[in-house]
């Protein structure tokens, strides 16, 4: 009996931790997830993904006028209608906790913004962004040349994307944040397998 009961307490305790560790808020992050408290990824995850998305959207803007497939200009599209409101999103954020909302190449391209109390670094350095060169040969690029360029290019801008929300997924405590890092993650991963089927 002495025994059967110290399996069955084993087995009890077993199974308690196996629920602690199974909670929804916690599951794939290794920090304690708030509706209300925000920690120093969740302000780094803003700041980049609003660089981020700012040069997606800056490259479908350069889809406006081209001779696309119309599947491409559909994407194009969509990625302009998800990605717009997120950095709105992503600046209420920011504004909320005090924090600087990032300068973006939308800036650059904007010469009248008002620019005072903005960080001067566009973000060209995070992961899958285009360097500057890479963005004037897509918008230089001839009619024949632009759609697979663009499409590559996306590929390799979404790829970027995927590393910093698995990144805010891990690290962030913003639940609002962490919740858009996994809505992002799927979204891009779905237009990623979208983006390679047109290439072809």
């Amino acid at each position: 009996m002495r025994k059967f009961s110290a399996v069955a307490a084993l087995a009890l305790g077993l199974s308690l931790a196996l629920t602690g560790c199974g909670s929804d808020d916690s599951e794939g992050s290794s920090t304690t997830v708030s509706t209300t408290e925000h920690n120093k990824a969740d302000v780094t995850f803003a700041t980049q993904m609003i660089q981020h998305h700012a040069q997606a959207l800056s490259m479908v803007d350069m889809t406006m006028g081209r001779d696309l497939d119309p599947k491409v200009a559909a994407l194009a599209e969509d990625i302009r209608q998800a990605q717009a409101p997120e950095i709105e999103t992503m600046s209420g954020w920011l504004q909320e906790w005090g924090e600087d909302i990032p300068e973006t190449v939308r800036d650059h391209a904007n010469a009248e913004s008002d620019m005072e109390g903005m960080d001067s670094d566009t973000g060209t350095d995070l992961p899958g962004m285009m360097s500057d060169d890479d963005m004037a040969a897509l918008e230089g690029a001839s009619d024949a040349e632009f759609q697979d360029m663009w499409l590559e290019m996306m590929v390799r801008h979404h790829e970027g994307a995927l590393q910093m929300a698995k990144t805010e997924e891990v690290d962030g405590q913003f639940k609002a944040a962490v919740d858009l890092s996994k809505k992002i993650q799927r979204a891009q991963t779905a237009e990623i397998g979208t983006l390679k089927n047109l290439l072809g």
